[in-house]
């Protein structure tokens, strides 16, 4: 059960991640690319831990900042927005 949650999990996801895609390109937002890089690299995350892919914990945690710093300055691209 736990498992089959992470799969879903992953897939709504890959799912934002599309959606901030056509947010970028489509509506031509810019913070629709900050909500890709973070929800993609939330995927790539989860799916190396789920299937435990020999990557260093480095890499891991260094993308898990990029991500976090991307959802950030995408909040704050909406704050601003006018």
């Amino acid at each position: 059960m736990v498992v089959a949650l992470q799969y879903i999990s992953i897939v709504i996801e890959v799912l934002v991640t599309i959606i901030a895609l056509m947010i970028l390109f489509k509506k031509k937002k810019q913070y629709g690319l900050c909500f890709a890089i973070t929800f993609g690299i939330y995927v790539f995350y989860d799916l190396a831990r789920l299937m435990t892919w020999n990557i260093s914990s480095t890499i891991l945690y260094v993308s898990f900042f990029i991500a976090s710093f991307s959802a950030l300055w995408g909040m704050w691209l909406l704050y601003n927005k006018k």
